[in-house]
């Protein structure tokens, strides 16, 4: 018996992997007796088709789980529409690292009827909020599943701001900017400025410098709850950027005050019963490569 009836399905355009897997997708749901929803914007890449075409939000309204063909670029966007409406979400992976889409598409058949018969690893994932305030009213604003960026945009100038943490004064840097990121977002952006690896169970935050100017400035871990708050000192000659998740941008200005702080709505995201964190960090940021070397050279 299927856990999940109506099922809408999303994903990237532009890439014939993901075409592939979409159709294999669509067969396999249609066989099972599964109502599918595609979303719309993935018209053009089944033609032919029959399915009933609808909008994310309508997803969010109307579907029992959401399944997202591509890379984690592919999740993050979805995830920040289809966690308002407290939708399970699962991902096949048809990008590169994959930590947020962990089905194989080789193994799709097994690893998805688990899945539809309600066998499968639920997780909670919390999202950040970014608001940009100029003189006290609000210019621009995001949500973030991985991070909160603020950097120079084009410019190689750097950024002068100040952190404050609930309310209270951490220090004044002079930095390229700084990454604030989820324990999701720890194993993209964060990652590569040699931020820590955290948990995706962890409530907390971590915010990591961007080439600072002083280098015992380090990254810092804070609980999930914090209320953080930078502000673009006016000594700024360059218009900085706020980026969430890489996808939405905000163009900010000395004086503007970037407030950040946990959603209150949260991704619910599903994995196959045999996913494992520690597994998947092991296979994919090659923590074994060194041992694999040495046996591939021995055999």
């Amino acid at each position: 018996m299927e856990h999940f009836k109506i099922v809408g399905v999303t994903g990237r355009q532009g890439r014939i992997q993901v075409e592939d897997t979409l159709r294999h997708l669509a067969d396999f749901l249609q066989k099972r007796g599964v109502t599918v929803l595609l979303d719309e914007q993935l018209d053009s890449l089944l033609p032919g088709h029959s399915f009933t075409m609808i909008s994310r939000e309508q997803m969010g309204q109307q579907c029992d789980l959401v399944i997202v063909v591509g890379g984690d670029g592919s999740m993050l966007g979805a995830a920040r529409t289809l966690a308002l409406y407290d939708i399970p979400v699962i991902g096949i992976n048809r990008g590169r690292l994959g930590f947020l889409t962990d089905i194989s598409p080789d193994e799709l058949d097994d690893q998805l009827a688990e899945v539809l018969e309600g066998r499968y690893l639920a997780e909670s994932r919390f999202l950040l909020e970014a608001r940009v305030r100029r003189k006290g009213k609000i210019i621009g604003q995001g949500d973030a599943l991985n991070d909160v960026v603020l950097h120079p945009g084009k410019s190689t100038r750097i950024i002068e701001f100040e952190l404050y943490i609930d309310g209270q004064f951490v220090y004044k840097q002079r930095a390229d900017g700084l990454i604030i990121a989820t324990p999701t977002g720890s194993t993209a952006y964060a990652l590569s400025g040699g931020g820590p690896i955290m948990h995706p169970r962890l409530d907390a935050i971590v915010l990591v410098p961007m080439y600072p100017h002083m280098l015992t400035n380090r990254p810092l871990v804070v609980d999930g709850d914090s209320e953080l708050k930078l502000v673009i000192r006016h000594e700024n000659t360059i218009y900085p950027q706020i980026s969430c998740d890489g996808q939405i941008h905000i163009t900010s200005a000395p004086g503007d005050e970037i407030t950040i702080h946990k959603k209150s709505q949260r991704l619910k995201l599903l994995h196959p019963l045999n996913h494992n964190f520690y597994e998947s960090c092991r296979s994919k940021l090659r923590w074994n490569y060194q041992e694999e070397r040495c046996l591939f050279q021995e055999g």
